[in-house]
């Protein structure tokens, strides 16, 4: 099957009335996934997860971290930007983002991204606008592989790594191997911050 055919099965394919974003990537994934016909047992073991968690990551039951999306990108030979928005990356020299125009990804409730990059093709770098709303909640923790830099724009967070919390403040950053587990949450009532992840 061609990667035109595949990328046209997959727009047709695209939910528009899924209000969980988390939700309609696990279905491009999903898609994808039958339109190659790779198993779920070949796709979990790929991806190096539990065959448990990465049927509750293709239900939509569990957010999927955007290392284990990349991972999958690569597994099936597509750019990201296919599985997170269900439309190919078109340039390739460059790629400009005016203010509040980077394309919006709710990963769960309270937690939400602005990609500043997904229309690049063969990017090697993923830098992201993130805006969380504090709660009682203790930090979601995942796992990906490259290198991860936050860059606290606005408001403070506590980002967690492997058990240690740090306190960021509007004007400081942190940069980890986010192969550690790790993950921020609001201090402030809201908070945001860049954050540009190399996988």
């Amino acid at each position: 099957m061609s990667q035109s055919s595949v990328e046209s099965d997959v727009k047709r394919s695209k939910t528009e009335n899924l209000s969980d974003s988390v939700g309609a990537v696990a279905s491009r994934i999903k898609e994808m996934r039958d339109i190659l016909d790779i198993s779920v047992e070949e796709m979990s073991e790929k991806l190096g997860v539990s065959l448990e968690l990465y049927s509750e990551y293709e239900s939509g039951t569990k957010d999927i971290p955007i290392g284990i999306i990349y991972k999958a990108a690569n597994v099936m030979g597509v750019d990201s930007t296919l599985l997170l928005i269900g439309e190919n990356a078109r340039m390739q020299s460059y790629t400009v983002v005016r203010n509040g125009a980077g394309v919006e990804i709710e990963r769960y409730p309270g937690y939400s991204f602005s990609s500043l990059a997904i229309n690049f093709i063969g990017r090697t770098m993923d830098p992201m606008i993130v805006t969380i709303h504090a709660d009682d909640l203790p930090a979601k923790l995942v796992k990906h592989g490259g290198q991860e830099f936050n860059y606290v724009i606005e408001g403070s967070i506590a980002v967690t790594i492997n058990g240690r919390e740090f306190t960021l403040t509007e004007g400081d950053s942190i940069y980890f191997d986010p192969s550690l587990p790790h993950g921020q949450k609001a201090v402030s009532t809201v908070a945001r911050f860049l954050t540009v992840i190399n996988e």
